[in-house]
């Protein structure tokens, strides 16, 4: 796919879209923004249908490349595609491209899904295929929708949104029980224990949704357990 792309300025005009959380338009507006919505969606259904088992790699666009996180990612992109798994990620810098680096870079299959936005960063150059989505929500829908599990690394908002999104589909059975992984056990162990300490403790979740989120620092673990998602399909 090419990769070329129009200026900043002309990308504000014709693909962000920043009116659709802003209340109600014309009748009109909303069904052309509807019908965008739709070919959007039966594109990216289009051009991942061939996809094989995969997992989703989920994290900053932050890190530089010589962070630890980084390296940790490029060592589970590079370990997942050795183990026959297609890697995904949002397309985008820092953990996203390292994890795609480690599956190009092993000969794996390597996929983005990238968000356009105005300031947002080219997509990474270690990508088999990418996409370009106008909608955050349908990106996450393909990030999830072609997935047998996912390997969370460091983030932010986005990051956390990512995991208690998927953790919300597992838990109220609108996916299947994909196992859901961290790793940078020391940047994810205050949270969890907020969610047995606080939240467990409150009512608010079962014990059971915090016991789905797997923490570990190796990637071998890491692939043995996501790979328990390949048997579920």
């Amino acid at each position: 796919m090419s990769r070329e792309r129009p200026s900043r300025s002309l990308r504000q005009i014709i693909t962000y879209d920043p009116e659709l959380l802003q209340g109600r338009r014309t009748f009109r507006r909303e069904g052309v923004r509807a019908l965008r919505i739709f070919w959007e969606t039966v594109r990216a259904f289009h051009l991942l249908r061939r996809l094989g088992p995969c997992v989703t790699v989920f994290g900053s666009a932050r890190l530089g490349d010589d962070h630890r996180y980084a390296q940790l990612a490029e060592d589970v992109g590079r370990t997942l595609a050795e183990s026959g798994l297609a890697v995904m990620t949002g397309g985008g810098p820092g953990i996203m491209a390292a994890a795609n680096r480690g599956a190009h870079t092993a000969g794996g299959t390597s996929v983005g899904c990238a968000i356009q936005l105005p300031f947002e960063e080219e997509p990474n150059p270690h990508l088999d295929l990418w996409l370009e989505f106008r909608y955050f929500f349908l990106r996450k829908v393909m990030l999830v929708k072609y997935s047998v599990g996912f390997i969370v690394l460091p983030g932010g908002f986005g990051t956390l949104d990512e995991i208690f999104e998927t953790a919300t589909l597992v838990q109220t059975g609108k996916i299947k029980d994909f196992p859901i992984v961290l790793m940078g056990t020391d940047f994810w162990e205050p949270l969890l224990d907020f969610l047995r300490e606080t939240m467990v403790a409150a009512g608010t979740i079962s014990a059971d949704d915090v016991d789905r989120l797997v923490l570990t620092d190796d990637p071998e673990e890491a692939v043995r357990c996501v790979r328990t998602g390949v048997t579920m399909l």
